[in-house]
């Protein structure tokens, strides 16, 4: 199964029954305003993320350097972002997580470090090894 599909089933499953446990606990009223409020925070502070990470991108090309990590730093705040919009305790755990520097640097690293030991290897195995002999034809003359 593919694991895409599988995200888009589980994710609403573990979201309903986490509404059910935490609403059983608190009430009904009491979680809907905390979905809201997480909500709120979250796209408030991820504003606040992103406009800190333009900042710094904008400093790396005013030093004529290429922002790589703020870019990268920006999309995932965009998502982490998202996932705090969505109503959910488990995404907004998850958008919390990646929208708080300490944390989304961890999971870059993380990250990066996968994409270099694959990349080193494709390196290391980018040849063919063999052994060859020149045969000079008569029929193969050089102009």
């Amino acid at each position: 199964m593919n694991s895409v599909l599988l995200l888009i089933v589980l994710i609403p499953v573990v979201e309903i029954y986490l509404f059910i446990k935490i609403g059983t606990q608190i009430g009904a009223i009491t979680t809907i305003f905390l979905i809201f409020a997480t909500a709120v925070v979250g796209v408030y502070y991820a504003r606040y993320e992103g406009l800190n990470t333009l900042k710094a991108g904008i400093a790396q090309l005013a030093r004529n350097q290429t922002p790589t990590y703020e870019m990268i730093s920006g999309a995932t705040i965009a998502f982490a972002a998202l996932l705090l919009i969505i109503p959910g305790f488990a995404t907004d755990i998850i958008g919390f997580l990646i929208i708080f520097p300490i944390s989304r640097n961890f999971f870059l690293k993380k990250i990066f470090n996968k994409f270099n030991k694959t990349e080193n290897e494709t390196k290391k195995n980018n040849f063919i090894d063999g052994e060859f002999e020149d045969i000079e034809d008569d029929n193969d003359k050089k102009i």
